[in-house]
């Protein structure tokens, strides 16, 4: 090989050393900035769910979570949630199932989005039919009148949206159920659902009846809610998204895409037949779905 061939490859060989070297250094240096950006948005999504926190101990009116800390997506929103309830734990309780809300098109289209929302129930939230709550433990009490499922068996995430066919051999039980909501007062002409979201889509707790193995068709069911056994509201299960188990199968498919699965044992809130009730005085609320059974709730001061 001629002196001059030598000296080419050699050049070339040196020029293909720094490239290579170049694009590793440039490829450890975005590593690093996504490791950072990604430590600077849990560092944020903590700071906000300790803000939730506080808020609630101070019993302050819901706002939009504001910069450096607003969530600037859905996803982030779910973020600073599950920090948030990480610190709900130690005086609530685990993780005991979920609840699914904005499951109309009306209040979806309300808040700006074309999906619904989803909160962790904790245990020491979940109270039997007859149990009293107490406004004064709530920045403003709603009660959401709801189909409740308990899961029987784990739900495998297949990659694929579940779908309510896919839902039903998981499902073990049905109940007439209430919810137990605090929107803390928030100002509805300027709400933010991602701050809604992160502050675990406003579940306070929910109530339950007695679960029962058999069920009619949900999609007809009707539910009827009184107050002091005056009719106050109705609905049927077709309300839920069309029906009660396409509300779980979205829940599953959501849970899915952030790692998670629905599990034997855990109850699943679908969401509510009717409009939100806002009690101001003292009263019995019950909430019949026959054939299902109803549940009762009395509230006081």
């Amino acid at each position: 090989m001629r002196a001059e061939d030598r000296l080419h490859d050699a050049a070339t060989i040196f020029r293909v050393m720094v490239l290579r070297d170049a694009c590793l250094t440039a490829a450890r240096g975005a590593l690093r900035f996504a490791k950072r950006e990604a430590a600077m948005e849990d560092i944020a999504a903590e700071r906000a769910a300790k803000s939730l926190l506080a808020e609630h101990k101070a019993n302050a009116r819901f706002g939009t979570i504001g910069p450096p800390d607003a969530p600037a997506t859905i996803a982030d929103a779910y973020d600073i949630q599950e920090k948030y309830v990480a610190l709900l734990r130690g005086e609530h309780g685990e993780a005991v199932g979920y609840k699914v809300g904005l499951t109309s098109a009306t209040m979806q289209k309300f808040c700006g989005i074309d999906h619904p929302i989803a909160g962790v129930v904790l245990a020491k939230r979940v109270h039997r039919s007859g149990t009293t709550v107490r406004r004064s433990d709530f920045g403003r009490l709603g009660l959401e009148f709801e189909i409740a499922v308990r899961i029987k068996s784990d739900v495998p995430a297949t990659g694929q949206p579940c779908t309510a066919e896919m839902i039903a051999p998981h499902i073990g039980g049905v109940c007439a159920a209430i919810e137990l909501v605090d929107d803390r007062d928030a100002d509805y002409a300027s709400l933010d659902v991602r701050s809604l979201v992160a502050d675990n889509s406003w579940n306070g707790g929910i109530v339950l009846s007695e679960f029962v193995a058999t069920w009619p068709d949900l999609e007809g069911v009707l539910g009827r809610a009184t107050e002091d056994k005056v009719g106050i509201g109705e609905g049927h299960g077709r309300d839920i998204l069309g029906h009660p188990f396409n509300s779980v199968a979205w829940l599953a498919t959501q849970l899915a895409s952030r790692g998670g699965t629905l599990k034997a044992g855990q109850v699943v809130m679908t969401g509510s037949v009717m409009k939100t009730v806002f009690p101001t005085e003292d009263a019995n609320y019950r909430f019949d779905l026959a054939p299902i059974g109803f549940v009762e709730v009395q509230v006081r001061p």
